[in-house]
């Protein structure tokens, strides 16, 4: 049996499964290649003579295009062709920076073809950033869009460098790839051969860079597929942004290993309700948005865009249940949440057909060996959500590249440790607590950060908010919320106290918020909320420091109580 037959059959049982949580699980294997190469051993087999969309193109000034599977196959062949004619060989480092274009996916294409290796990376980075990714990917070549190459001017490194559109001066145009002529040959890459290198969004730290090899992300992605229940012919729209692991996720593997059509929606500014008419207007059948996008889409009427929505997924941070309601009674569909990182395919998940349970992210999903470790690494129903490398799953990474030190710790004793925190049911649900660095104690109770937060989202005044430990002499630490408001909601006292009252309401005493203020959160680049540094604000703040302008603490607002 060829790579091409033991994957499609392996992708096929998945799919037959789609609904069914416990065969799938039960039956599913990851296989063992020696060498595997995802264009040539997949995509360029079920693309030959296949005219249905895989890519489809939409952009606000009315742009609609569309390429079949055969012609995206013959444009990555003649991609190759290009790269391969300007000194772009198997193993070299390709920094690629685009927007949501056509050329993305070509680019990618070619390059898995060629055994090149692929730093994908976001059009949001600056020339500190860059420098960093060109000093420690290695990279030999950039492809970026003309109107970004300024911001490599002057960093040495990459002698290949192309660009979309019009570009200046030592710049390769990457129209040059349309007159290519001739075949490369498809890389016959070991299994195990480095393909992808992503630089992590950094809340806590530097950027790591997370190794994936030519079958850890193209197969292990199977996992993904299932989440989000993809079927051949699906129209699939992913709100993640190019340069993020999520993007190659749904955008590349996870849909094109279900044959289904990726949506990919360039825009500007983000405006929910053009998002809103591009779902209704493509007939997108599958849709996969973060929590912040649901959050916003939530402030218009949903019910008034007939949607043809089958499945609605969320990732990156944990789901609110208000959302999921709110979703629900508007368009009758249950968004379905899920788990992974960057380092691993999706891990945990709510899939099509299963019963959801108000605030679960799911169970473990097929191939996926998931256990809960305690503090003293013991099997447990509340801890550190760990993969079992025992039954080492194919979506996880190679490692952390040239950093053996923090690859060891990340794997040490036989599991991968993901560094999240969650509590198992009596049916095998998990619910996320958070980040192992976020829970703290209160009066030697445990406080899960993102359960206060799924509160405080809930109030009608908040947009957004981040919960951490604040200093006291007591307690030790007490839960306080930085805060951003709707529009127009006033920061004062009686706002403050709204809220407060509004958790008080809901939790138990312990649990408690006792502080709050009205702050902007810091972020990283990929949108992440860096609590590090709201603690950190906390932690180094002196014992007797006034007030912050707009901060209100529980005991001085006894009378708005």
């Amino acid at each position: 049996m060829t790579n091409s037959d033991r994957f499609i059959a392996l992708r096929d049982e998945l799919l037959r499964a789609r609904t069914d949580w416990r065969q799938a699980c039960d039956s599913f294997r990851w296989p063992a290649f020696e060498e595997f190469n995802w264009v040539g051993d997949y995509f360029d087999v079920i693309a030959a003579g296949e005219e249905a969309s895989a890519l489809r193109m939409v952009d606000d000034a009315g742009g609609d295009q569309s390429v079949s599977f055969a012609a995206m196959s013959a444009r990555a062949a003649q991609v190759a062709a290009f790269l391969t004619a300007h000194g772009v060989a198997r193993g070299d480092r390709l920094l690629l920076m685009l927007p949501n274009c056509v050329a993305l996916w070509e680019v990618m294409l070619a390059a898995i073809r060629l055994g090149a290796v692929i730093i994908p990376a976001t059009t949001l980075l600056e020339r500190e950033d860059l420098s960093d990714r060109l000093e420690r990917g290695q990279v030999r070549a950039i492809i970026t869009e003309a109107a970004l190459t300024a911001r490599f001017d002057g960093l040495g490194r990459a002698p290949v460098r192309i660009a979309t559109g019009a570009p200046g001066k030592g710049w390769i145009p990457f129209a040059h790839s349309l007159q290519s002529e001739g075949a490369t040959a498809t890389a016959r890459t070991r299994a195990d051969e480095l393909l992808l290198l992503y630089f992590t969004s950094g809340t806590t730290a530097l950027p790591k860079l997370v190794a994936h090899t030519h079958v850890s992300y193209p197969v292990g992605h199977l996992s993904t597929m299932y989440w989000l229940g993809l079927e051949p012919g699906d129209v699939h729209l992913n709100l993640s942004s190019p340069g993020w692991a999520k993007h190659a996720w749904s955008s590349l593997f996870a849909a094109w290993n279900a044959q289904a059509t990726v949506l990919a929606y360039y825009y500007e500014r983000f405006d929910a309700r053009a998002l809103l008419d591009k779902l209704v207007e493509c007939r997108v059948t599958s849709f996969c948005a973060p929590p912040t996008v649901w959050r916003m889409l939530m402030q218009s009427d949903l019910g008034k865009w007939r949607v043809t929505l089958r499945e609605a997924v969320s990732a990156g941070e944990p789901l609110n249940p208000e959302v999921i309601s709110r979703v629900r009674d508007a368009w009758g569909i249950t968004i379905r949440d899920g788990f992974g990182q960057t380092e691993t395919s999706a891990q945990v998940g709510n899939s099509p057909g299963q019963p959801v349970k108000a605030g679960s992210m799911g169970r473990p999903l097929p191939g996926c060996p998931v256990v809960l470790l305690d503090t003293d690494g013991r099997l447990a129903q509340e801890g550190e959500i760990c993969l079992d490398l025992a039954q080492r799953p194919l979506g996880l990474m190679r490692g952390y590249l040239d950093d053996p030190e923090r690859t060891a710790c990340a794997m040490a004793n036989g599991y991968y440790h993901s560094g999240d925190v969650a509590r198992r049911d009596a049916e095998g649900y998990l619910t996320y607590i958070g980040r192992r660095d976020d829970v703290f104690k209160s009066s030697d109770y445990r406080i899960s950060p993102f359960e206060l937060e799924s509160v405080l989202i809930e109030h009608p005044d908040v947009a957004e908010a981040a919960v951490v430990p604040s200093p006291d002499a007591l307690r030790l630490a007490v839960p306080k919320a930085f805060v951003v408001l709707r529009s127009g909601a006033t920061a004062d006292a009686a706002t403050a106290a709204s809220i407060l009252r509004h958790v008080r309401e809901r939790v138990s005493p312990y649990k408690r918020i006792r502080r709050v203020e009205f702050a902007a959160l810091p972020k990283t680049i990929s949108g992440k909320i860096r609590r590090v540094e709201l603690r950190r604000l906390e932690l180094t703040r002196a014992p007797h420091e006034a007030r912050r302008a707009l901060e209100f603490w529980e005991e001085e607002l006894r009378s708005h109580l």
